[in-house]
C-alpha cells in the first residue's frame, strides 16, 4: 500500500478510513503513564518541570510518544502538572509561614521533586521516534507495540520509515544558524517563538507572581486574605488547564488560542478600569477592589485553557525531527527571557504609570497577539509531523513545489 501524506498514521484522512484505530486520551495507560512521569516534577512542586532544560524536553518527549489525535491533550497534561504543582506550592508555602526559618524550608523542599523525577526518569525509555531515527529500530518497534494494536503498529512503522528516508536527505548536524538559513524553518520558529513571547507579555506570570500584591493593591490589606485569594487564583489556573486538555484536541490550537486571548483582553480591561476608577481604598477593598479580584479570576479562567498550554503544544509539534530540539530550546529561551523582562518591569511600570495603565498596556499587547496568531500560526490539530512540515514548505515556497516530491518520498519509504 502506497503511503501518502493524507493516509499517514494519525492523519485525519487515515483516521477517517480506519476510525476504529483512533485513540482516546485514556485509551492507552502506558502512554498516559509516560506523560505523567515526564511531568511529575511539575506536579510535586510547580516550577520544577517548567524551568530550564526540562521545560523543553518534557513536551517534546510527550509529543514524540503520543498519537497525533491526542497529542495536544497529552502535551497539555504537562502544563497541568505545572499549574497543579503551583497550586500545591501555594499550600506548602502557606504552611511554612508558621514555621521558624520560613524561606529556608520553602527553598529546601523545592529540591525534593527534582530528586523524585530524576529517579523515575532512569526507568523511562527514549521516545520511539527518536529510537527509530537513531537506527535502534528493534527498541522502537518494541516500544510502539506497547502503544498500538497490530493493525496500526505496521502503519506506524511504515510512517517512521518514510520519515527516516526524508531525514537522510537532510544535514546530519544542525546548528543555530541553520534555523535562519531555511525559509520554512524561519517561519516555523517565528510562529513558535512568537507564541512563547506573547504568552509572557500578556502578563500571566505577572499575575501569578504578584497576585498577592495585586490583591493588596486592590485594597485588601490583610496578608491572610491576599494569600487566600492568591490560592484561589492558582487553583483556577490548574482547573482551567484541565478544560484546555479537552478543548485543544477538539477545537484546535488556533481557535483555542484566539478565544483565550479575547477573554484575556476583556479581563485586562476590567482590571485596568477597576484600578483607574478606584478612589477610596478601604480595608475590604470596596466595589472596585472586588471588581479587580473578578478581573483577576476572569483572566486566569480565560488564559489557563488556551494561552497556557497552546504555545508549548505548538512548539512541540511544528518543527522537523532534526530541528525539534534546537528550535524548542530556542523558543523556550524566548519564553524565559520574556518572563524575566515582564517580571522585572511590572512593578516599576505600575509605580511610574499606574497599575491601571499597566494592565491597559498588557491588553494592547494581547490585541497584537490576536493578530499574530491569525496571520502566522497554522492549525496543527490532528496533523502528523510530516503534515506539519508540509504546511511550512507550502507557506515558504507555494503548494506545488514540494508536494509531489514529498509524496514520492513517502511512497519510497513505504516500500523500504
Amino acid at each position: 500500500m502506497a503511503l501518502t501524506i493524507h493516509s499517514a498514521p494519525g492523519s485525519s484522512g487515515y483516521l477517517d478510513m480506519y476510525p476504529e484505530r483512533r485513540m482516546s486520551y485514556f485509551g492507552n495507560p502506558y502512554i498516559l503513564g509516560l506523560t505523567l512521569t515526564a511531568g511529575i516534577g511539575g506536579l510535586l512542586f510547580g516550577y520544577d518541570t517548567g524551568v530550564g532544560v526540562a521545560s523543553v524536553t518534557a513536551p517534546v518527549y510527550i509529543a514524540e510518544a503520543s498519537p497525533s489525535e491526542v497529542r495536544g491533550g497529552l502535551v497539555s497534561t504537562n502544563v497541568l502538572m505545572i499549574t497543579g504543582g503551583q497550586f500545591l506550592s501555594y499550600l506548602v508555602n502557606s504552611a511554612f509561614t508558621q514555621v521558624p526559618g520560613t524561606w529556608r524550608w520553602m527553598l529546601g523542599v523545592s529540591g525534593v521533586p527534582a530528586v523524585v523525577q530524576f529517579g523515575l526518569m532512569l526507568f523511562m525509555p527514549e521516545s520511539p521516534r527518536w529510537l527509530y531515527m537513531k537506527n535502534r529500530k528493534e527498541e522502537a518497534i518494541q516500544l510502539l507495540s506497547k502503544m498500538y494494536d497490530i493493525s496500526r503498529l505496521e502503519d506506524e512503522i511504515n510512517h517512521l520509515s518514510a520519515a527516516e528516508e526524508e531525514e537522510k536527505l537532510q544535514k546530519d548536524t544542525i546548528s543555530y544558524l541553520d534555523v535562519f538559513k531555511s525559509k520554512e524553518m524561519r517561519l516555523a520558529f517565528f510562529a513558535g517563538a512568537g507564541l512563547q513571547a506573547f504568552q509572557q507579555f500578556t502578563g500571566i506570570n505577572t499575575v501569578m507572581y504578584y497576585s498577592p500584591t495585586i490583591v493588596q493593591m486592590a485594597g485588601f490589606h490583610s496578608n491572610q486574605l491576599a494569600l487566600l485569594l492568591s490560592l484561589i487564583v492558582a487553583g483556577m489556573n490548574a482547573a482551567g488547564t484541565v478544560v484546555g486538555i479537552y478543548f485543544i484536541d477538539h477545537c484546535g490550537r488556533k481557535k483555542l488560542a484566539l478565544s483565550s486571548l479575547c477573554g484575556v483582553i476583556v479581563s485586562l480591561i476590567i482590571l485596568s478600569v477597576s484600578f483607574l476608577k478606584q478612589s477610596d481604598v478601604t480595608s475590604d477593598g470596596g466595589f472596585y477592589g472586588w471588581l479587580a479580584v473578578l478581573g483577576l479570576a476572569l483572566y486566569i479562567a480565560f488564559f489557563a485553557p488556551g494561552m497556557g498550554p497552546v504555545p508549548w503544544t505548538v512548539n512541540s509539534e511544528i518543527y522537523p525531527q532534526q530541528y525539534r530540539g534546537i528550535c524548542g530550546g530556542m523558543s523556550a529561551t524566548v519564553n524565559w527571557i520574556s518572563n524575566l523582562i515582564v517580571a522585572q518591569t511590572f512593578l516599576s511600570i505600575a509605580e511610574a504609570a499606574g497599575t491601571g495603565v499597566t494592565f491597559l498596556i498588557l491588553a494592547g499587547i494581547a490585541g497584537l497577539a490576536v493578530v499574530f496568531v491569525i496571520v502566522f500560526v497554522p492549525e496543527t490539530q490532528g496533523l502528523t509531523f510530516l503534515e506539519v512540515e508540509q504546511i511550512w514548505k507550502e507557506r515558504a515556497w507555494g503548494s506545488s513545489r514540494d508536494g509531489d516530491n514529498m509524496e514520492g518520498l513517502l511512497e519510497q519509504g513505504s516500500r523500504s
